[in-house]
């Protein structure tokens, strides 16, 4: 294996179809910043581009983009990892190929029908053809069958890869959670006429799916990511990634009461989900913190610089992005002013970034390392270190300038459009016209071409970090060796 030199002979079986994943997931991830550029510079020149690229179809293809590339991320690091963990090569990998073909041309297929199509006629073919009309799962029926095989596919794959070599607490945990992957997504093609049935359902989707299976899914791939670049101890790793299903399954499933606070459910749901909502981020914080002390102490030496920053940006991500930001407005006392207004979108944009983009691209720079020969990936890159620091500075930069911009705009709209105005249409458009809300979006426009700026260095950077650097990388060790 030659250090500095990309060739296909350094990767497994179950890795090259992993880089298909990862070069999927990177289309879409500039997808999702294009579109979301597009988005916010309708807010302040509404007719731009109108009845060409409207606003909801703009959105959707934003908002679907940046699911769809997640989701693409963790199935391409899963798939990359899978054969060293099991210490065997992957079972199904013809199928598994198979499948990543249908489902990159499902999603193909489903953007241009937003672009072009859009809408039909009020009747059963409409929402099996062209879209359910299910914000962020507008996907039509056929495209949401094809979704559950391929995840049924990827769960098989998995789970006999592992059944066929060895088994540890993280593949457990792993396999179990592809079981909810597959099974929750069929709750979002549930249809009943009943308005707050279907938003009940809807919501086992929106955030079930999202929200608890990928926060699992993101444990297993942390817990790995630290044996990676680290050499953490496996024992503290699977630790914390059991006390993280635990808490899923004892708060975050009850926090989804904090989504039905305004559908038509019971009153009791107000309680349940505003106690329940905001544990879920604090073990992967405390997984990442207890392997980087444990790491100082023992003098580990760190082998791949860029991957351990976006793993370190990931953990507090997730901690401000989906705990304090999310706590913020959870309780019903404050949701009621809140929902539905540029504060959830804060909310959102920082959510997504730090509990999700954050690992996978964490994934991309460890992928990448045993891609070009294990090369050194550490500190004083030659000619290439600057790129990564300054790609991580800039996305997280407009990330959080984003945040923060969308917060005012928000606090905007629940102050003049919610407590003053009682939320009727006038004072909808009277907030949207506020001084405060306006400079808001302003702002968030130009953040969103920081994070455009860091997005296109990233790319730069994944493309040619590492090539033709001559050191090997360092081996991380793992100083207590335990098998959990």
């Amino acid at each position: 294996m030659n250090a500095g030199i990309q060739e296909s002979s350094n990767l497994t079986g179950g890795q090259k179809l992993a880089v298909k994943y990862y070069t999927v997931a990177v289309v879409l991830f500039v997808a999702q910043i294009l579109f979301g550029l597009l988005s916010g510079l309708k807010y302040l020149q509404p007719d731009f581009l109108y009845e060409v690229l409207d606003f909801n179809v703009t959105r959707m293809v934003h908002i679907n983009a940046m699911i769809v590339w997640m989701l693409f991320g963790f199935m391409g690091a899963i798939y990359w990892l899978v054969e060293e963990e099991s210490e065997t090569e992957l079972v199904g990998l013809k199928l598994g190929n198979l499948a990543f073909w249908v489902l990159t041309s499902a999603v193909t297929v489903v953007v241009l029908v937003y672009l072009f199509v859009q809408v039909g006629p009020a009747e059963m073919s409409t929402i099996w053809f062209i879209g359910e009309g299910r914000e962020y799962i507008e996907a039509p029926r056929w495209a949401d069958i094809g979704i559950v095989i391929c995840l049924l596919v990827f769960m098989y794959n998995i789970a006999a890869t592992f059944m066929k070599g060895k088994w540890s607490g993280i593949s457990g945990v792993l396999v179990l959670d592809l079981v909810a992957l597959a099974g929750l997504y069929v709750a979002g093609m549930y249809y009943t006429p009943n308005i707050s049935m279907d938003q009940y359902w809807w919501w086992w989707v929106v955030h079930l799916w999202v929200e608890a299976t990928w926060e699992v899914l993101v444990g297993c791939i942390m817990a790995w990511g630290l044996i990676k670049t680290l050499g953490a101890n496996r024992k503290i790793v699977t630790t914390w990634l059991y006390i993280e299903v635990a808490l899923m399954l004892g708060a975050g499933i009850l926090g989804l009461g904090h989504h039905y606070f305004w559908i038509g459910t019971p009153e009791y749901w107000l309680g349940i989900g505003g106690f329940f909502s905001a544990l879920e981020p604090v073990p992967l914080v405390a997984m990442v913190v207890h392997a980087v002390y444990d790491s100082g102490v023992h003098g580990s030496k760190n082998s791949n610089h860029p991957a351990l920053a976006w793993l370190i940006a990931h953990a507090f991500g997730n901690f401000f992005g989906g705990g304090v930001w999310g706590f913020m407005h959870t309780l019903p006392q404050i949701n009621l002013y809140t929902h539905g207004t540029q504060w959830t979108t804060s909310h959102g944009h920082l959510a997504f970034f730090g509990a999700y983009a954050t690992i996978n691209i964490a994934m991309f720079y460890i992928a990448l390392q045993r891609w070009r020969g294990n090369v050194y990936m550490s500190a004083g890159l030659p000619g290439n270190g600057w790129k990564w620091k300054w790609a991580l500075s800039l996305l997280c930069t407009g990330v959080v300038g984003m945040t923060m911009a969308l917060l005012v705009s928000g606090y905007e709209q629940a102050f003049v459009e919610r407590a003053l105005g009682g939320s009727t249409w006038a004072a909808y458009f009277e907030a949207q016209r506020g001084t405060w809300y306006v400079q808001g979006m302003y702002w968030r426009q130009i953040f969103g071409y920081v994070t455009a700026a860091g997005l296109v260095l990233l790319i730069w950077d994944l493309l040619t970090i590492g090539l033709r650097e001559k050191r090997s990388m360092v081996v991380p060790t793992d100083h207590v060796v335990v098998t959990a």
